[in-house]
């Protein structure tokens, strides 16, 4: 034994040094990581610090029953109907469009008024000095003063992109120069001219385009005004209701609360009897409380609901309607429609606003081809003028030639009969030779403007009108789909309504059963208080459900309307621009 152990001895020494030998460098350890775990039960639980130990609630008053800034006496009365056209009159969102359908027609005016026949002229009085240098003239200068006064107007012929144009222009001139020949000189003209396009512009153009597009924003926005429309009236429709429910839970409430105090007298008198045992009025009262708890977060709904009514209808924030208490009249067991898939599906597509918003885009893209179709085109235009002139005035009593005249040499002379016959032309009224056709001018002609290799930019224009079209025709298709989904959801959710508002029918007629019957149950010694209570309770819940599904139903009615773009006349609502 001890060779043995000697030898143990021995060759854990070895195994050491060798050890030791091959990593002569001490191995760091790593840091521990303090970790705050407590491996004990919750109920030992530490760290938690003692935040009011010994609370205790001791007031058993009951807060304010009422309803903030509404006085719940000053009861209106408030159909579907009315409710709806309150809101169409006085919403905000209704308004604001409202003002961009007039502003849309205020752009159409604005576009059509390019077309309008134009009046321009100018009026002045010049007066100059300007040295001689004309070897014809001794005066050292020569002063020159005119009065100016030109008028014109310019029409349009739209269809075919004709612009017509006459002018009248005036000049009164005095010269002190003695080679003029008349001072004071008239100077008049009455001119026309006619520019008509014979490719670029003759069958569309810019101006037209701008009328059309202009046009179709008036619809656009006619069609905004009629989906807002049915937007107010669906939301208005499921806030009535929701109030509508809201008032009847608080009935249900209240009603609840009564049951259960009148349960707890009743419990009284079994202990005093001594069929119950006094703990158990304790849970009677509990009951009270609870219910009495339900009343007021019935309340609350009823405030949320109808101040989100509120907000539909009222003009302001100081509307004499918000210190109202609402009171829907409607009847709330609604008819479901009678209508197959088939049906549903052909009134949405032919009334959903957002077919007509695309058709409209349709219609605009289709001006916009047709606009750059034309700009292809090459810009020639036919360009034809007349104007008569004529002068007239006094002679310048200043006057002197350099040349020798011919009456100065024979006053007999055909020559000097010449001279006096031009000289009485040039005086005399300047619209003598206007309308006498004197001075005529007569211009026709042509004006080009041609891209070289062609109008890039006008044929990309083009094909991006293109493109923009084959947009708008997938965005149809997918309108299209989505609202037929729309429709399918929405009459799969009335039929589920109905279903529900069934189904709650039998729980609430079940739960009265059930209750009268542990009621006897309880008073013959056969059941007990905790039953009675679950079975009050569960009655409750059953009223309320079963309104509450009644009101689903009513909601999901609204839905499908709105689904099929029938909100207005299944509401006798006829959207119209208030004047």
């Amino acid at each position: 034994m001890k060779r043995q152990l000697f030898i143990f001895i021995a060759a854990f020494i070895l195994i050491g040094g060798t050890v030791t030998a091959q990593d002569p460098t001490p191995t760091p350890t790593a840091t521990p990581v303090v970790v705050d775990k407590q491996n004990v039960a919750p109920e030992k639980l530490e760290g938690v610090p003692p935040i009011a130990p010994n609370y205790r609630s001791d007031d058993r008053s009951l807060p304010d029953l009422g309803r903030v800034g509404v006085d719940m006496m000053d009861q209106r009365s408030l159909t579907l109907n009315d409710a709806i056209a309150m809101a169409l009159e006085n919403n905000n969102d209704i308004e604001v469009t409202r003002k961009n359908v007039k502003i849309a027609e205020f752009d159409l005016r604005a576009a059509r008024g390019f077309y309008q026949p134009r009046l321009t002229g100018q009026t002045y009085y010049e007066r100059s000095t300007t040295p001689n240098v004309s070897i014809f003239s001794s005066n050292q200068e020569t002063t020159l003063g005119s009065f100016v006064g030109n008028v014109g107007v310019t029409g349009f012929i739209p269809s075919f992109g004709t612009v017509l144009r006459a002018d009248v222009n005036n000049q009164r001139q005095t010269s002190t120069n003695p080679i003029s020949i008349l001072s004071p000189q008239e100077n008049a003209s009455i001119g026309f001219s006619l520019t008509q396009p014979l490719f670029r512009g003759r069958r569309f153009d810019q101006n037209r385009r701008t009328i059309e597009i202009a046009k179709r924003n008036l619809s656009l926005t006619d069609v905004q005004f009629r989906q807002r429309t049915i937007e107010t009236i669906a939301t208005v429709q499921r806030a009535y209701w929701d109030l509508a429910f809201a008032l009847r839970n608080l009935q249900v409430q209240r009603d609840g609360v009564k049951d259960a105090k009148d349960q707890y007298e009743h419990n009284k008198r079994l202990v005093s009897e001594g069929q119950l045992a006094p703990i158990d009025i304790v849970a009677a009262e509990t009951q009270v409380a609870n219910f009495e708890q339900a009343v007021y977060e019935a309340l609350n709904v009823v405030n949320q609901a109808e101040n989100a009514l509120k907000n539909l209808i009222s003009p302001n924030k100081n509307a004499k309607v918000w210190s109202e208490s609402l009171t829907p009249t409607d009847p709330v067991d609604l008819t479901p429609p009678d209508t197959t898939l088939k049906e549903a599906l052909d009134l949405a597509i032919a009334n959903r606003p957002e077919l007509e918003l695309n058709q409209v885009q349709r219609d605009i893209n289709a001006i916009d081809r047709k606009f750059y179709g034309d700009l292809k085109k090459p810009q020639i235009d036919l360009v034809a003028s007349y104007t008569s002139a004529g002068i007239g005035g006094d002679q310048n009593p200043n006057f002197r030639t350099p040349f020798p005249l011919a009456c100065e040499q024979d006053p007999t002379s055909p020559a000097c009969q010449q001279q006096r016959a031009n000289l009485a032309l040039l005086t005399g009224n300047a619209y003598t030779g206007v309308f006498n056709n004197r001075y005529p001018t007569y211009r026709v002609g042509l004006t080009v403007n041609l891209p070289l290799f062609g109008d890039k930019t006008a044929g990309a224009q083009y094909g991006k009108s293109l493109v923009e079209g084959e947009k708008i025709e997938t965005q149809r298709a997918q309108l299209e789909q989505n609202i037929q989904v729309d429709v399918r959801n929405s009459i799969q959710a009335v039929r589920t309504a109905e279903a529900k508002l069934r189904a709650a029918a039998i729980a609430r007629e079940n739960s009265v059963k059930q209750y009268d019957s542990e009621q006897r149950k309880l008073d013959a010694g056969q059941s007990d208080i905790y039953k009675v209570l679950e079975r009050q309770t569960a009655l409750t819940s059953a009223r309320s459900a079963e309104l509450r599904a009644q009101t689903e139903l009513n909601k999901a009615i609204a839905d499908l309307q709105r689904a099929t773009g029938n909100s207005l006349k299944a509401n006798n609502v006829e959207a119209r621009l208030r004047k």
